[in-house]
């Protein structure tokens, strides 16, 4: 007697939407782009647009990440915002994905990390070393944020904090603040209200930002940061800027001008800014050339 016995696929091999688009990087460097037709713990088939139906051993393979709709541009992949959380130096209502990460260094001196805990939660510390120069006091600080999404990818609050302290001076400095962020992470505009204290002492009126940031090329921000600073009742500043975010894989360079204007400042001179930012931690894995 013979039995039928039915082909039952293996637990090991792992189904994936044939319409769906992936981005699949080697550990040589190559990078592929199209539907996964099988996986298993041996190898991945893919038919690659470019190069047709392709076996990568399972061990070569760096990464692989499901590609959005917003990643192709016709028909070219734009990798995602590596530093979609900041301008400049102000953060927005976007926060960093859990294990994602970035050092930032501006003109040298000034430097900071931040690291996403939770997808909503993250934290990040830096220094000034002044200490290098006759040991003058220098500034740390620490910047807990918290965001979350109201509307995905459309309206996105924060809330967080500069927590700072002078090494040698023995005080304290800092700023809370909040963030509303309508649009995508590629393109938004935020406005944010804080409230700063010095030495115990709180300002007396609260400061304004207004930033945002619109992508214009696969590798190109364009980005302004601006600042309505109260002093008191009759007495305030302003900092306007305007510059650019060229960004690649593991690097991104800002560039720009910061304006101060107000009746307290007596000339009008721009303030050059240059900036990097290197990610690490998951945020590559986000990121494709």
């Amino acid at each position: 007697m013979i039995f039928a016995v039915p082909q039952i696929k293996s637990f090991s091999q792992e189904l994936h939407d044939s319409t769906a688009l992936w981005t699949v990087e080697t550990k040589d460097g190559n990078s592929f782009i199209g539907s996964i037709e099988e996986e298993n713990v041996k190898e991945l088939i893919m038919n690659s647009e470019i190069y047709g139906r392709i076996h990568i051993p399972i061990s070569q393979i760096k990464f692989k990440k499901e590609l959005k709709q917003s990643n192709l541009v016709e028909g070219e992949l734009w990798f995602d915002n590596p530093h979609a959380t900041r301008y400049f130096f102000m953060t927005n209502g976007y926060g960093l994905r859990k294990g994602e990460a970035y050092y930032q260094n501006t003109w040298v001196l000034f430097n900071q990390v931040n690291y996403g805990i939770t997808n909503n939660i993250s934290l990040g510390g830096g220094l000034v070393p002044l200490f290098l120069f006759a040991g003058a006091p220098t500034p740390i600080f620490f910047t807990p944020k918290v965001t979350l999404p109201i509307v995905k990818d459309k309206f996105n609050i924060g809330a967080g904090a500069i927590l700072g302290y002078l090494l040698g001076e023995d005080v304290g400095f800092g700023i809370g603040y909040g963030a509303m962020s309508l649009g995508s992470r590629d393109k938004n505009l935020t406005l944010g209200v804080g409230w700063a204290y010095a030495d115990s002492e709180w300002a007396n009126a609260p400061t304004f930002t207004l930033s945002g940031m619109i992508r214009v090329s696969k590798k190109t921000y364009l980005l302004t940061e601006n600042y309505y600073i109260g002093m008191s009742q009759d007495s305030s500043i302003g900092i306007l800027s305007f510059g650019a975010r060229s960004v690649q894989k593991r690097l991104a360079i800002d560039y720009g001008l910061f304006l101060p204007i107000g009746s307290d400042i007596e000339s009008f001179i721009a303030i050059p800014w240059l900036g990097i930012a290197l990610p690490f931690g998951n945020t590559l894995q986000s990121s494709q050339k």
